[in-house]
């Protein structure tokens, strides 16, 4: 009898896990030996976070990542097929958004196996709600080009769209180059576009605004290296 890929949510950051994790989440994860995650060192953290005697020494850990070998992921699985159940596992917030997550979950369904969403914090559907932009129609389109020319073409592109089509265009950046997002953003939109900054979502330093981008120009947030996701309307 096959075993059950479970999709283990985690948190956002800090420490208050029973704030933002769901207890039928936590039960599951905690019983788990076996998991594939974006980073093997926080998925030791995030275990030990939510039970501090986590056997992590009898724990099995593939690591996918944008490192990792197409050979080895079809190997991940071999425990699932042999009855084990396996938590799938991001580095923060729901598998299979922003990660590779979804190549097992395609892989899965493509071996018959049972995949198993848990309810947890997503700070892209959390910041789009908080937002007060459309949730009917919305685009979610990951990180945008590193080099500003093409960064600053790709935001006028999705500020079209949400003008001419009324998509929400959700997307995010690696903190470190937040200002530098902000300037592009500052640079090529429209003063009267609305932007939605979400920063530090379920943390204590949690900061959700949105303002017309000329109000933000008035009022320029230090990002920091804050996980900050962005939403233009």
């Amino acid at each position: 009898m096959k075993g059950r890929i479970w999709l283990i949510p985690v948190t956002l950051g800090g420490i208050n896990y029973d704030e933002v994790i769901p207890r039928k989440a936590l039960t599951i994860t905690r019983r788990l030996r076996y998991f594939i995650v974006e980073n093997v060192r926080s998925a030791r953290r995030f275990l030990r976070l939510i039970d501090r005697h986590f056997p992590i020494d009898e724990t099995v850990f593939f690591e996918l990542n944008k490192h990792t070998d197409d050979a080895e992921i079809s190997n991940y699985l071999d425990p699932v097929l042999k009855g084990n159940d396996i938590g799938l596992m991001s580095e923060a917030g729901l598998p299979g958004i922003a990660d590779p997550g979804a190549i097992i979950v395609a892989e899965a369904h493509r071996k018959g196996i049972t995949v198993t969403p848990l309810a947890g914090p997503s700070s892209i559907i959390m910041a789009l709600i908080a937002s007060g932009m459309s949730g009917q129609t919305f685009t979610f389109n990951g990180y945008l080009p590193v080099k500003p020319a093409d960064r600053e073409a790709r935001l006028k592109e999705l500020e079209l769209k949400a003008h001419k089509e009324g998509y929400s265009q959700i997307f995010m950046e690696t903190p470190y180059r937040n200002q530098a997002m902000l300037e592009s953003i500052f640079k090529v939109c429209n003063k009267n576009s609305l932007l939605c900054i979400a920063a530090d979502i379920t943390l204590s330093t949690e900061s959700i605004k949105t303002m017309k981008i000329s109000e933000w120009k008035n009022s320029v947030p230090d990002l920091g290296k804050r996980p900050v996701i962005f939403v233009l309307y």
